[in-house]
Parts: structure tokens; sequence; C-alpha cells
């Protein structure tokens, strides 16, 4: 599951990183060589860049690969080090559920509710914060299988 997990989100990021150099190109272009600066492409690519590091920081966590202070974990050995791992894991499954689930989630229904909408592209920002809960999400089920994993043994 996780493999396949990891595959969707990198295809996913690496869509968007290229959607968001596409745009971005497009806005130098506009700007220097046409002397008509598009309108909407700095605020898409503000979008796009709130969703490649949501996202982002979901597979990199995920990876095992998120910023770390790992000076306690390389002392430790065995049952000791296996014990902080998943008490790690578990306090970032907190965190994510907490803050950017529940959190991202009650921020989602307060802009759809209140109709906030995108200076120039128009787009209810609802949909631009989604990504907040949906990162959490992913947050939540790579650590859920990192204790798995520390459980049985097996190395994440």
């Amino acid at each position: 599951m996780k493999e396949k997990l990891d595959k969707v989100i990198a295809t996913a990021l690496m869509l968007l990183m290229g959607a968001m150099v596409i745009n971005v190109t497009w806005q130098v272009l506009s700007r220097y060589l046409l002397q008509n600066p598009s309108s909407f492409t700095d605020e898409l690519s503000r979008y796009m860049l709130i969703w490649l590091g949501m996202l982002g920081a979901a597979y990199v966590a995920g990876q095992n690969q998120h910023l770390a202070i790992d000076i306690l974990p390389q002392k430790l050995q065995g049952v000791q080090q296996k014990r902080l791992l998943i008490f790690i894991a578990a306090a970032i499954l907190l965190f994510a559920l907490v803050i950017m689930i529940i959190g991202g989630a009650n921020l989602v229904f307060i802009t759809f509710i209140l109709g906030q909408k995108s200076a120039t592209l128009q787009i209810p920002l609802a949909y631009v914060y989604t990504i907040i809960p949906l990162s959490g999400l992913l947050v939540v089920v790579y650590q859920v299988l990192q204790i798995q994993s520390l459980l049985t043994d097996q190395q994440a």
C-alpha cells in the first residue's frame, strides 16, 4: 500500500511542479517579451506553491526524511529506540490529526461558508485550503504505517 501511495503522491508532485514551471515561465515571457503581464499567473503560482509545499511535506514525512533532531534515537538501541520511534510517530500523527485534519477542515468549512474567493482567479479559497486536511490525512496514514512497521519489527 505504501509503495502505491508513494507513487501517486510523487506523480502528483511532479505534475504540480511541471505546471508551476510552465506557469512561471509564461508569467516571465508575458511580462518581459510581450510587455503585457498575465493577470492570473502570480496568484496561480502562489496557490500551486502552497499545494506543492503541503503535499511535499506529507510525502517527506512518509519517507521519514522530515526535519528531525536525531541525536537521541541514534544513541538508543533495541527496544528503547523502537519505543522512542513509536512515540515520535504517534506525536506526529496526533499533530497531523488535530492541527492539519481537524483544524484544516474547520478552515476549509469556514472559508466555504463565508464564500471567500481569490482576487484574480475568482475560485473559492476553500479549494486552495483543501490541501491542508488532505496532507494531514496522508501524514496520518504514513505514521500509522510507520508504527505498524515498527511493531512488527520491519524496517520502515
